[in-house]
């Protein structure tokens, strides 16, 4: 077994009410035991659409998992296009519907178990993996050698009935190769001139790995991905690939391990014993739920103030109103003070700021959409940055800011 193909059912995320958070969790699973993702459906609970998609998917891939689309009541279309394309019928499980009776009571809900009965009715040619957290099972069903997973679409009732249950099954059943992945992080090179310094590179990497280019805001994630039976071996080899970058373009890696900016922060933040706090406006607090976002974060995150008020950048962050009446509030100088400020409420050795008009409309003191001054204070040097992001919308300015920021100060920390 080598391919999967994912099939999302349901018009919830067709019409972009729902993001389908489930095939990024079940491609990553899949990944890691060495079955690859080779393509991704999402498509509506309509019966003819379920089947056609299943005929494409085996045709694709060896394993075919769907998320959603199965409901407690008879026009579940989901399970009667399931139990048409394998020639089929649906029937009552008696062990779904007794472990389905248990789960109700234990939750004190035996009162609606009769409404909910339709959930123990399954094709009977399916093996059923019971949910531990819902009230959907997950059928698996076998055609010529390939498999099928069929599974509720709620994301906590995804997670753990692939990681129990679908993963060991599936590591038991075949004799799967391992695929260990390795991300190097890239800064101050655009990608297009990083391709060409490292073209001799990757034209000689062995036949077995493979290497993605993951551009994130200015960073570039140069992923490398290598197949094998030995997965200690495998990580041999990576290494070994690695190390042959930094003569190349050692100076501009700022990681070789983590994939995320603000996991290499709080690395190099654990090693130093630095401590470090924020100040944001714009931002609205997001730069602070990155830093947090790490376990142990609280050995090295203080504390943060989301200041979004002008008055509140006076009162809590003692910026001074001198300075916003001269410069106004979006400002190179308001932010080195809210940086100032925070460092001296917090006592941290590195304090971040934010102060910009993330949109849509103009900022209250005029400046245009997009314009953002953020701060880096590190002990006692200080160091601010403009940026001007028209094009961005709002979520994606605040998001884009955040991961320049930490980038900016992991590569401060790393030249120190």
């Amino acid at each position: 077994m080598q391919n999967a193909v994912l099939i999302t059912i349901g018009d919830e995320i067709l019409s972009g009410n729902t993001v389908d958070t489930n095939s990024n969790f079940i491609a990553t699973e899949l990944k890691n035991i060495g079955v690859k993702v080779v393509q991704i459906f999402t498509i509506s609970d309509e019966i003819e659409i379920i089947k056609n998609t299943l005929k494409s998917a085996f045709e694709l891939g060896d394993l075919v998992i769907t998320t959603g689309g199965l409901g407690p009541t008879r026009d579940d279309k989901t399970k009667k296009a399931l139990a048409e394309f394998f020639d089929d019928e649906i029937a009552l499980d008696e062990i779904t519907f007794e472990h389905l009776k248990a789960y109700m009571e234990k939750r004190g809900r035996i009162e609606i178990l009769e409404r909910n009965r339709e959930q123990a009715f399954v094709p009977t040619k399916s093996t059923v993996f019971q949910n531990h957290y819902g009230t959907a099972p997950c059928m698996m069903m076998e055609q010529d050698g390939k498999l099928s997973f069929s599974l509720p679409g709620v994301p906590y009732e995804v997670k753990p009935l692939i990681k129990d249950q679908i993963v060991p099954y599936l590591k038991e059943k075949f004799n799967l190769n391992y695929i260990s992945t390795r991300i190097v992080s890239v800064v101050g090179i655009p990608e297009s001139i990083l391709a060409d310094r490292i073209e001799e590179w990757e034209l000689a990497l062995p036949e077995n790995l493979a290497l993605s280019y993951l551009p994130v805001g200015t960073r570039v994630k140069l992923r490398l991905t290598a197949t094998g039976t030995n997965d200690d071996a495998l990580q041999i080899q990576l290494e070994d690939e690695i190390q042959k970058l930094f003569p190349i373009i050692g100076e501009n890696i700022i990681a070789t391990s983590e994939d995320k900016i603000e996991k290499i922060l709080g690395e190099i933040l654990s090693e130093k014993e630095l401590t470090i706090s924020s100040a944001e406006s714009c931002t609205g607090g997001h730069l602070s739920q990155m830093l947090t976002s790490n376990p142990g974060s609280s050995k090295y995150f203080i504390g943060g103030v989301v200041a979004y008020a002008t008055q509140k950048k006076t009162d809590i962050l003692h910026v001074s109103e001198s300075t916003i009446e001269r410069f106004t509030v979006v400002s190179r100088e308001v932010a080195r003070e809210m940086a100032d400020g925070c460092q001296n409420l917090f006592k941290s050795d590195i304090s971040l700021s934010t102060t910009g008009v993330a949109g849509p409309g103009k900022g209250e003191d005029g400046k245009d959409v997009g314009l953002v001054y953020y701060t880096i204070n590190v002990n006692n040097e200080s160091e601010t940055f403009k940026l001007h992001l028209p094009h961005l919308d709002r979520q994606d300015f605040i998001y884009f800011v955040s991961q320049k920021i930490i980038q900016d100060l992991v590569g401060i920390l790393i030249s120190k």
